[in-house]
């Protein structure tokens, strides 16, 4: 699964390293090295222009909330949905067929763009009790990883045309291979390059092997190493979060 990540981009540069359209406004975005779900995140999506739908469709940098919100999903009050557990993550080999994502399957299909994502593995320390220490999984050559995802567009229908768009998205997750297995035995979907045209296709499905676990080769330069515990709070926020552990001498240095 996938339920922190870190990324230090900004849209603006993410939009002209894909010559894409930057959408993100005048929201401001840092380097976020703790994403947490419902924290605003960005991704990558392909769209028609609004007012010219006939023109072929371009690559749109977004800002979407972490944890899809259903179309169908009640408001609790007027522009507010239904809180909830947020469906921050979604299984690749079930989600066409779930009632949360299936649309989103269809249509709606965007990239997630991370530096590298948390997850945390219970080991026995010293002393012979369980702690959960955190691993951080990056490229090797430090490069950026695109996630499959999907979004969503919400509105307030009880307010009608004067409903505001609320956009979210979740990440799919699919069974870990290769050496990703030692620290859980799920993780995030990557999306090759060479994929990305028929996976942000928004006028046709996107073919079902996309959906299939990959390969171990996809995956076999993600390196994967302890980092240090700051990490388990969403409270800390820095690039200490990705130093070095050197668990012999339980120190921590930065990379």
């Amino acid at each position: 699964m996938c339920g922190r990540y870190a990324t230090t981009t900004n849209p603006a540069k993410l939009a002209v390293e894909l010559d894409a359209i930057d959408e993100t406004g005048d929201q401001g975005f840092n380097p976020n090295y703790n994403v947490a779900p419902t924290n605003q995140v960005l991704t990558v999506v392909e769209r028609h222009d609004h007012d010219h739908p006939e023109d072929p469709a371009t690559l749109r940098v977004r800002a979407m909330r972490w944890g899809l919100i259903p179309v169908w999903t009640k408001a609790a009050e007027p522009g507010v949905p239904v809180k909830g557990k947020p469906l921050f993550n979604a299984r690749a080999d079930k989600a066409a067929t779930t009632a949360s994502f299936r649309d989103a399957v269809k249509k709606r299909r965007c990239l997630v763009p991370m530096d590298g994502w948390y997850e945390w593995v219970t080991e026995t320390d010293a002393h012979g009790k369980a702690v959960k220490r955190p691993y951080f999984m990056s490229k090797s050559d430090g490069g950026r990883i695109y996630m499959a995802g999907l979004w969503s567009v919400w509105r307030d229908r009880s307010l009608g045309d004067a409903a505001k768009p609320l956009l979210s998205c979740t990440i799919l997750t699919t069974d870990a291979v290769g050496e990703l297995t030692k620290v859980h035995d799920r993780m995030p979907l990557p999306m090759p390059r060479e994929h990305w045209d028929a996976w942000l296709d928004p006028d046709h499905p996107a073919p079902e092997e996309l959906l299939e676990t990959p390969s171990p080769e996809v995956v076999s330069d993600i390196l994967m190493r302890e980092v240090p515990s700051l990490v388990n709070s969403v409270k800390n926020n820095g690039p200490e979060l990705l130093g070095r552990v050197d668990q012999q001498a339980g120190q921590t240095t930065l990379i």
